[in-house]
């Protein structure tokens, strides 16, 4: 029997009242029309950025939470003075513009070799107690330079135009430090790079003095880590400049200067007396004092414990006299014999009596040299 298909029936009453009240009828499917479109952003209301590639270049940031309060001046210096010093914003008069006694050097390095691992000096400065520049120049290369390392020394392909010989550069700067105080950060690492040396008493090394008079924890500091603890402001944030350095070098040497100095003139003292020392040893000079000081040890009272005889070490002393005449004391058991030496033989005053020791020998009164046989 086949079924016939039922005809579909008409809602109810409420379902009606309800699509009234809707106002839409809820069984009735959304159409693709009726459903809401997305928004696509065809475009950028902000402006495209644009990356330079041209290299950073850092310059030295003051502190802002340092103040110009207690602390703006420091063993006598004046920090806000330092800090424009080591931005470059200070103006020498023309005495300031002279070497002076004081000289603050830095260097910058590039890479050569294989894969520039080896370092060449390419710039050398030097800067005065002021800090005006009394020499900055860069340094021909004899190899090829594999890396300029521009991030860090700031020296760059176009630095080498111009650029002098290392010999002469050598040259000048040797003359420049003669008979002058050179102040430098790990100046040993420069002065190999120079080929050069200069006298310890004359050199004033900021990382050796920090760690040294325990200014700092560590004996090897970088100088961006002392500069920002003593000059409170940031240096060697991007490519470094050698004249910067040279500058904040010698800012933090006069902020400690005074006692930097008098503790290298303590140590000179002491380096000479040692000197002088070692000299008399090698000479032979100050014999005669080191044989007063064996006689005042000799004649020096010496603890003797009960029931014992002394007993003698068999050792004798020499004692020179003015004219060269020499006196010669040999230990005996209780006490001792004294022997004088001159020009016409020599004789021993034992008890008043003089003797000629050397015919004796023990109690049998053999002369030396004789054989008994018997």
């Amino acid at each position: 029997m086949s079924k016939t298909p039922k005809s579909s029936a008409a809602p109810s009453s409420n379902w009606v009242a309800l699509a009234k009240s809707l106002g839409k009828n809820p069984l009735k499917p959304k159409t693709s029309a009726e459903q809401p479109r997305k928004r696509r952003k065809l475009s950028h209301d902000s402006e495209e950025l644009m990356f330079s590639r041209a290299p950073r270049v850092e310059q030295p940031v003051e502190d802002p939470t340092r103040g110009d309060g207690s602390e703006s001046i420091v063993n006598g210096e004046s920090l806000p003075a330092l800090r424009q010093m080591v931005l470059g914003k200070t103006e020498f008069s023309e005495g300031q513009r002279q070497p002076g006694k004081f000289l603050a050097m830095d260097c910058e390095m590039v890479g050569v070799g294989p894969e520039g691992a080896e370092s060449s000096l390419a710039r050398v400065s030097l800067v005065n107690f002021y800090g005006a520049v009394v020499l900055d120049v860069f340094v021909r290369q004899r190899e090829r330079v594999v890396d300029y390392r521009t991030h860090v020394s700031g020296v760059r392909e176009k630095d080498m135009i111009g650029a002098r010989p290392f010999e002469e550069v050598q040259k000048q700067v040797s003359e420049l430090l003669k008979d002058k105080i050179l102040v430098g950060h790990a100046v040993h690492n420069d002065m190999q790079a120079l080929l050069l040396s200069h006298p310890r008493g004359s050199t004033r090394d900021t990382q050796f003095f920090a760690g040294k008079l325990k200014l700092t924890r560590s004996t090897r500091i970088a100088l961006r880590a002392l500069v920002q603890q003593e000059l409170g402001m940031t240096i060697q944030a991007g490519e470094h400049s050698s004249v910067t350095d040279a500058r904040a070098t010698m800012a933090v040497f006069r902020l400690h200067r005074r006692e930097w100095e008098a503790w290298a003139a303590a140590q000179g003292r002491k380096r000479k007396r040692h000197e002088k020392r070692s000299e008399q040893r090698t000479t032979g000079e100050g014999d005669e004092e080191d044989d007063v000081d064996d006689v005042e040890d000799a004649a020096r009272p010496t603890k003797s414990k009960p029931n014992r005889t002394g007993i003698s070490s068999g050792l004798s002393t020499v004692v020179r006299h003015s004219g060269g005449e020499r006196e010669v004391r040999r230990g005996a058991g209780g006490g001792g014999a004294r022997t004088k030496a001159g020009g016409g033989g020599t004789t021993t005053k034992d008890g008043g009596a003089k003797t000629q020791w050397w015919k004796q020998l023990g109690s049998t009164g053999t002369v030396k040299g004789s054989m008994r046989v018997g």
